[in-house]
């Protein structure tokens, strides 16, 4: 076979060929054919195992992660139960339901004895928030000075129980222009207690720090830290 006999094949008529151009033809396309499927299949294959090179980093990742927690996880109970008793500490200094009457009567009287002059002082009906502190809120409206104010404060602050008073739509301004130096404070405050099993029928059962055997619990939140005019006593 010489390459003459490639230049002078009729395309048209493949019958006419040379024995050796058609078996040079066969054998390039079986040639091209293998080369075709050998890429194919090397193509899928190399998407799979891009795929599951992903989805073995990714095992891998996740591995690592619980691995870090299991290492760590006696450290960090530990700590959540440390949270949770301080939690708990924090919680007993506040007043309870049976402390709020004489709570009131007190901050009712520590307003009279800085000299302010009580014209409401309407406490109202208590709300259970979160299963864990129930808010009261107090509908007041005082009349006094600036100093008699400060004083008001820190005779609250010096109250046995630790006392939170947050403010709501409160109001201070001046009562008249006759009375020279003399404000009026006007809205609504709430004070908060702690609740225990007794006020919510057993709804929330206290435990000895948060973990059960299901598992970490989440912790309650804290009464709300709006503008407050916070009281701290000794427990």
């Amino acid at each position: 076979m010489k390459f003459s006999d490639f230049r002078n094949i009729d395309r048209n008529n493949i019958a006419s060929w040379p024995q050796g151009v058609k078996v040079t033809a066969c054998v390039l396309l079986f040639g091209l054919l293998l080369l075709a499927g050998w890429w194919y299949s090397i193509k899928e294959q190399q998407e799979t195992l891009e795929q599951k090179q992903g989805e073995e980093k990714r095992l891998r990742d996740d591995f690592k992660l619980k691995e870090a927690k299991v290492v760590n996880l006696e450290r960090l109970k530990q700590q959540l139960e440390d949270m949770c008793e301080r939690l708990d500490q924090l919680k007993r200094e506040l007043p309870s339901k049976t402390e709020m009457p004489k709570l009131l009567i007190d901050i009712s009287q520590s307003a009279l004895t800085a000299g302010l002059e009580s014209q409401l002082f309407k406490p109202g009906a208590e709300t259970v928030q979160e299963g864990f502190y129930a808010e009261k809120p107090i509908q007041l409206r005082m009349v006094g000075s600036y100093h008699q104010f400060g004083s008001f404060i820190s005779a609250v602050a010096a109250l046995e129980r630790v006392v939170i008073l947050t403010m709501h739509d409160v109001s201070l301004k001046p009562t008249d222009a006759k009375a020279a130096g003399q404000l009026t404070l006007e809205g609504t405050v709430k004070t908060y207690h702690y609740v225990d099993d007794a006020e919510t029928d057993g709804k929330v059962k206290e435990k000895k720090g948060c973990i059960d055997e299901s598992g970490p619990a989440k912790s309650p939140a804290s009464p709300p830290a709006t503008p407050t005019t916070p009281a701290k006593g000794a427990a």
